[in-house]
């Protein structure tokens, strides 16, 4: 599912809070600034170029209204106009379609007719950014239970993208992938957010930490009261803004549904689900599928994947896949030696062993997460395993299928 990004511009607070509200309903819209000024609109539109702007019609302020909207698609914006208004006379419908914009909205808004507009809106943004707007992929790395090495794999993931990457730490009171990459980051994501609205380029490169020529690094808060600062609506946005820059963004997140990791799952292309062949591991996993079924995010975005792999694993993996009702598309060898050194010395264990197992699935499941289809299908159970440890499954007495969901 595309996800639309909107800004608003409405003098009307209660205007401003029935769109607010309509686009924080669907998970499919994100709502990026809301403004009452025309000029801060403008500035807005320009820096975020956001799918879709929505201005409310006043019956006042109608001809400054037409203005803004001529103003915006002489501007040459690949964004879609959308003029709403309490006022649905032919006169003030048709003012704002010949004033460029693409869509008009009926307030109070009725439930067919934004369904309507917000997918034509969806068939629009998808025919521009084919065209002109390319975006990074962004990728959440995330487990519900601590410990399951989420950090680890979403740093080696990052190193392990043939092309231009951000790593961002969203562990936002003890976010540690600096040490994992042996980087001592200057600036932080709070330095992101407090600067966010005269982001560009120059200013975003000086505020990443660079580990090399593909990857570079946004580190977590430097100190804990920092992240105190940072809400779901700044993450919102800092990740919108670097999608236009980077290739691919790679996100370590906490093991918490807090509404700045929401937020971060909100924007993900996918998010790779990492659990252990542990109960506990299974069970928090099981869970977590359920959560992101409630938030109604397509099964397609979710995809579990399997960290410290044993052959000696005490479960057979079709019994785990029928238990979650999920296929697991990566299996990541346990090396514990390897893996504590690479950390210990700040080097991604995908630059430093590029022949070990763990890199070579690691670089697997990367090049299925950069490509452009969903690979709903990875490699037939057999195939995998075979590749990979040169068997079809392991043994097990461990039965799933009866065990509960709850600890």
């Amino acid at each position: 599912m595309q996800s639309l990004t909107f800004i608003t511009f409405a003098r009307n607070p209660e205007a401003s809070k029935e769109i607010q509200d309509a686009l924080n309903r669907s998970v499919q819209t994100r709502l990026l600034a809301e403004c009452n000024n025309a000029d801060n609109f403008f500035a807005d539109l320009v820096r975020l170029r956001p799918s879709a702007a929505i201005i409310v019609l006043e019956a006042g302020n109608a001809e400054k209204d037409l203005d803004l909207i001529n103003k915006l698609v002489a501007n040459g914006t690949e964004t879609a106009i959308i003029s709403a208004a309490r006022d649905c006379s032919p006169t003030v419908i048709l003012g704002s379609l010949r004033a460029g914009a693409r869509e008009f909205l009926q307030l109070p808004l009725i439930p067919d007719e934004w369904q309507t507009v917000i997918g034509r809106i969806a068939s629009f943004s998808e025919t521009q950014e084919n065209a002109t707007r390319k975006t990074g992929k962004v990728v959440a790395v995330f487990s519900g239970k601590g410990g399951s090495g989420v950090s680890f794999l979403a740093t080696n993931l990052a190193a392990a993208m043939n092309k231009q990457t951000l790593l961002i730490d969203l562990n936002l009171q003890a976010g540690d992938a600096a040490s994992f990459l042996g980087l001592e980051p200057k600036y932080s994501l709070s330095d992101f957010v407090s600067n966010r609205s005269r982001l560009d380029d120059s200013l975003i490169n000086s505020l990443v930490t660079q580990h090399s020529h593909h990857l570079s690094l946004l580190a977590a808060p430097q100190e804990p009261h920092e992240a105190e600062d940072i809400n779901s609506a700044h993450v919102t946005e800092v990740l919108h803004l670097l999608a236009h820059k980077y290739e691919c963004l790679v996100l370590d997140l906490p093991h918490t549904f807090d509404p700045v990791t929401i937020s971060a799952f909100d924007m993900a292309d996918d998010v790779l689900l990492l659990m252990t062949l542990d109960i506990p591991g299974i069970r928090s996993t099981k869970r977590a599928l359920k959560v992101f079924e409630r938030m109604g995010y397509p099964r397609s975005k979710i995809r579990v994947v399997v960290n410290r792999f044993s052959k000696g694993a005490d479960v057979e993996l079709h019994k785990v896949e029928a238990h979650l009702n999920e296929q697991l598309i990566g299996l990541v060898p346990n090396d514990y030696r390897k893996v504590i050194g690479s950390i210990n010395l700040g080097q991604p264990l995908v630059m430093s062993e590029p022949t070990s197992k763990l890199t070579i699935e690691i670089k697997r499941i990367a090049a299925l997460v950069a490509g452009s289809n969903h690979y709903t299908s990875a490699q037939p159970r057999k195939g995998l395993l075979g590749t990979v440890f040169g068997r079809s499954k392991s043994t097990s007495s461990l039965e799933l299928m009866e065990m509960p969901d709850t600890a």
